[in-house]
């Protein structure tokens, strides 16, 4: 049976000014404000409860013993996050030498490598499990053991800002719960979905082909259990508070393990309803909205990141009323920046980027263009034309990608995304391989960089790797190909060696990232503007929210030189106008702007 570790005293929030009287979490203890909008939510998602007593228990659940939430929520604002904020996004054993933990490894080389231009890592499910990479979790109160132990990663929390998943949709079939489930042991023998076989399914909304229900014994005789993603990844059932109350105290050890950013993952399945999409549900949003404001009232300054690949509209959804996630992620701009700088046209890219909302007060985008997963396809449904999108995924299949589908409610397959490692889909153009990979892929990185939001990198986009095509073959699942394994002291010999492309590319994205960190225009908050420019160049403005500084993006997106005259952005007569990346001065009323292929330019009448 999984069992909640103590965890190490130093890590508890301690009292603060804004926190509630002394005392447990429940009864009078809390601010009356957080009571009724818990008992709001609850009522909603739990109509046949006792309302007042489940409050109590969640309380008590995610604020035990003397522990105890603010007097007042946080207040939605742009005080979360700064221009300095930014993600590198890592599994535990990216990095490995057969002697050392990987995550000491790991934390070594961010702090060699990263630092001081990195300053949060996301370090994906580092608990035990059975499949998925990680993501079908055993035990949620333990580290998996082959990559060392909770001592490892409150280090990484000491030195980085830590984000960890919340695995929330599922677990392992192999888990302590579910195998007390099939034993018939309250209160795990209600934790899991089940579904009669014979009923319709048919408008279930799936990201993959394989049959949704698997057929299990149990004490009770057979059941069938929901299964999303794959039959080794159990369905858990939100529609029993009991499965709520567990999350609320793996959040609250995650919290005092040195947490500070949560992903929810998965997080849009988390509620079914046969009859329906089972994507999306009101239930759903209220328990987001639910953990939300459970993290404005915790002293430690949580937030909490929903992991939706889906079309835009639904996605952003997932900040509500600034009142469910504090950050959703911008799955739209991955297949966006490939389309622009495989057909060498920001077509898409800015119709897409004109039509996006700036993130309300006390929101955020995440902004990434990798990461573990491939290249979502969904996101670019009715943005990018499908024999466009046909074209793409025949360039990247070219260069050595890999394609997955996804079922359709008619029983047909849809591409559903590219499996690739960014640097080699960026290895030419539509037309074939050239000799521009390095610059072609950094320009994708500068845009992310700059546009409104927080940015996030991928591990392998960092150090420039390839395709793993060894790592498709040995685990036997196209997602490996940009999952690859790194021997720590062959990374190394790359990275030192100013020769190789790693070392190019890493050098110039930390230098990219730390010339972004001192600029009040890049801000995740700060004001933006698309601009036309044309299909060849992807161009906006930004200014700081103090209105001192303006920033004019421009990105070349084509393999050709390119020239605009400088009359064509607002350059405020009588400022020093400059490109922050190359230190060219810009004049605000003659002369030409010139970007060679895929240049990007910073122009800036100054910083900080």
């Amino acid at each position: 049976m999984q069992t909640r570790p103590d965890a190490p005293a130093s890590a508890s929030p301690a009292a603060a000014s804004d926190t509630g009287p002394a005392g447990s979490g429940s009864a009078g203890s809390v601010p009356r404000q957080l009571r009724e909008r818990l008992e709001q939510s609850l009522a909603f998602l739990y109509p046949d409860a006792d309302v007042a007593a489940l409050t109590t228990r969640v309380l008590d659940s995610y604020w035990p013993g003397d522990m105890r939430p603010r007097r007042r929520g946080r207040v939605a604002g742009n005080t979360l996050w700064d221009q300095r904020d930014n993600y590198m996004i890592t599994y535990g054993n990216s990095i490995v030498d057969g002697s050392h933990k990987p995550l000491d490894l790991l934390r070594h080389f961010a702090s060699r490598y990263l630092a001081p231009g990195i300053r949060g890592i996301h370090v994906l499910p580092y608990f035990p499990f059975t499949s998925d990479d990680g993501f079908a979790v055993t035990d949620y109160y333990a580290v998996n053991s082959q990559l060392g132990a909770w001592e490892d990663i409150t280090r990484i929390a000491g030195e980085f800002r830590l984000m960890s998943d919340l695995v929330l949709n599922h677990c392992s079939s192999q888990s302590s719960w579910f195998s007390s489930y099939r034993q018939g042991h309250a209160p795990y023998d209600k934790f899991f979905r089940e579904a009669d076989p014979n009923a319709d399914l048919s408008e279930v909304v799936r990201p993959r082909a394989h049959a949704l229900l698997r057929e299990v014994q149990t004490a009770n005789g057979p059941r069938h259990v929901w299964c999303t993603f794959s039959h080794d990844q159990v369905d858990f059932d939100f529609a029993n508070p009991e499965v709520l109350i567990e999350f609320l105290k793996v959040l609250r050890f995650h919290v005092d393990m040195g947490v500070r950013t949560v992903r929810l993952d998965a997080v849009a399945y988390v509620w079914k309803q046969e009859g329906t999409s089972c994507i999306h549900l009101p239930q759903t949003h209220a328990i987001v909205r639910l953990l939300r404001l459970i993290a404005d009232h915790d002293v430690t300054p949580i937030v909490l990141i929903t992991e939706t690949n889906v079309p835009n509209a639904e996605n952003l959804s997932y900040f509500g009323n600034r009142n469910e996630a504090h950050v959703v992620y911008n799955f739209s701009l991955p297949p966006l920046i490939l389309h622009a700088l495989l057909n060498g046209t920001s077509r898409a890219l800015r119709k897409w980027q004109m039509a996006m909302p700036p993130a309300q007060l006390g929101c955020a985008y995440l902004n990434f263009t990798a990461s573990h997963d491939g290249i979502g396809l969904r996101p670019a449904e009715g943005v990018i034309p499908p024999d466009e999108l046909a074209t793409m995924v025949k360039t990247v299949q070219g260069f050595g990608g890999l394609l997955s589908m996804r079922r359709m409610s008619d029983g047909s397959e849809k591409p559903y995304e590219l499996n690739v490692a960014l640097f080699d889909a960026l290895k030419g153009t539509v037309a074939g391989e050239d000799d521009l990979q390095i610059p072609r892929f950094l320009c994708s990185q500068a845009v992310a960089m700059a546009l409104e939001g927080i940015p996030a990198f991928y591990i392998h986009s960092l150090i420039a790797t390839g395709n793993d095509t060894q790592g498709v073959e040995k685990q036997g699942y196209n997602r490996a190909i940009n999952r690859k394994r790194w021997d720590y002291g062959e990374l190394r010999a790359l990275l030192d060696n100013p020769e190789t492309p790693n070392h190019k590319v890493l050098k110039e994205m930390m230098r990219m990232i730390r010339i972004r960190s001192s600029q009040p225009a890049f801000h995740p908050n700060a004001t933006q503007f698309t601009l036309q420019l044309g299909d060849e160049i992807f161009g906006f403005w930004r200014q700081s929210l103090d209105r001192a500084q303006s920033i004019f993006v421009l990105a070349n997106v084509t393999d050709r030189e390119v020239t605009i005259p400088a009359l064509s952005l607002n350059l405020i007569d009588g400022r020093d106008w400059s490109d922050l990346l190359t230190g060219d001065k810009i004049h605000e009323t003659r002369g030409e702007i010139t970007l060679a292929p895929y240049q990007s330019r910073w122009i800036s009448n100054g910083s900080a």
